[in-house]
């Protein structure tokens, strides 16, 4: 090759190598890494994260003061929870938002809405920011029995508002859609529990033994108010399957029957979450040693427990790991036990029982627990 043609060749190939470069660069700084989304999703009977399976780890630290949220929260309390929780991979947690009364929604005589106390949005604009700080999925309860018992503030005038279809229509436009506008991008709010065990307001006189027909309508109202305003999940906390089953009374939060209640299409419940306790076993069966179908749910949707006993070895005859693992290898999608406040020592009651069964969970499935992993989850909560 003579000195013209090498000299050539070298200009030609120091013009590659700069365009390669200057290429790679280009295309590094194009296509940053793409963060995981933490967002819950649905699948047929699976939940999923990002594309993987997700199984609910989970506990319910139900409130720490009784109506927490009214503008006075103790936040140090609920951040240093939300740290615990997450250091014993417990992915999920089952709170409160209203426990019962008029010190969050304040309502007139009739049950129309007078007032939502402005402190309450305040206080939920921290707990949310903590449970994505943490990487802790909340499933947010909106009103339980409570509301409706008699002597609670206000029981009579709850009573009137999921008794009317205006009125139910009002708490689902004006509070619902408010709360799904201001939390539904969260990804942390993994569900809308729209009802703690509204059984005792159908069967008990203290309660109202209110018709099944009004509390449909609310549930469907409130269910298509959600679908409409976020992609948040939601269920209903039925304190017995009883309710939740065709197999028994009836599903009263069926597809079929919620929308035809509300005549809406997004009237729809996203998974199933009865509750279960010992001494429901006589009557409805041992969720533990079946599936969600053997224990008469319609196998449509996810199923959870979303309130069981942390310390009921002695009756059920298996320890509390034994219980989450028995649900996992059957079929369930999660197991969420109750836990009381502790006052004396700002606990949870029994939390180590539970703590042991949701590292225990971790150790053996910890690929549905964080589907993005532990580490991406944090880092995807702390951006």
């Amino acid at each position: 090759m003579n000195t013209f043609a090498k000299r050539a060749a070298a200009a030609a190939m120091s013009m590659v190598m700069l365009f390669s470069f200057s290429s790679c660069g280009k295309a590094d700084e194009a296509a940053p890494e793409e963060t995981a989304s933490a967002r819950v999703t649905v699948d047929g009977t699976k939940f999923m994260v990002d594309g993987k399976e997700l199984w609910i780890n989970g506990c319910n630290t139900p409130w720490h003061n009784w109506n927490d949220f009214t503008g006075n929260m103790d936040a140090e309390f609920w951040d240093g929870a939300f740290a615990q929780l997450a250091e014993d991979n417990i992915n999920c947690t089952r709170i409160w938002i209203n426990c019962a009364g008029e010190s969050i929604i304040r309502l007139k005589t009739t049950g129309e809405i007078k007032e939502i106390r402005e402190g309450h949005w305040t206080d939920l604009d921290k707990l949310f920011e903590m449970a994505e700080k943490h990487g802790v999925y909340v499933m947010a309860t909106l009103t339980s029995f409570d509301h409706f018992k008699e002597p609670n503030a206000g029981y009579d005038k709850w009573r009137n508002l999921v008794s009317s279809k205006e009125l139910t229509d009002a708490y689902a436009d004006t509070y619902v859609a408010e709360f799904c506008k201001r939390y539904g991008s969260n990804e942390y709010l993994f569900a809308i529990d729209l009802m703690n065990e509204p059984d005792w307001v159908h069967e008990n006189a203290e309660c109202g033994q209110l018709d099944w027909n009004g509390l449909s309508y609310f549930f469907g109202k409130c269910a298509a108010t959600i679908h409409e305003n976020s992609d948040t999940l939601v269920t209903v906390g039925f304190g017995m399957v009883r309710y939740n089953s065709d197999k028994y009374e009836g599903n009263i939060v069926s597809d079929e029957h919620l929308k035809e209640v509300t005549g809406n299409d997004k009237a729809y419940v996203d998974f199933y979450s009865p509750h279960f306790y010992m001494w429901e076993k006589p009557y409805f069966g041992f969720p533990y040693s079946g599936s969600p179908t053997d224990f008469g749910l319609d196998g449509t949707k996810p199923t959870l427990l979303g309130e069981a006993s942390n310390d009921d070895e002695k009756e059920s005859k298996m320890t509390l790991t034994e219980e989450y693992k028995a649900a996992y290898d059957n079929g369930w999608n999660g197991v969420m036990v109750w836990m009381d406040p502790v006052e004396e020592d700002y606990s949870w009651y029994r939390y180590d029982l539970t703590r042991t069964a949701t590292n225990a969970m971790y150790d053996y499935i910890p690929d549905k627990i964080y589907p993005i992993g532990k580490k991406a989850a944090a880092e995807t909560a702390a951006e």
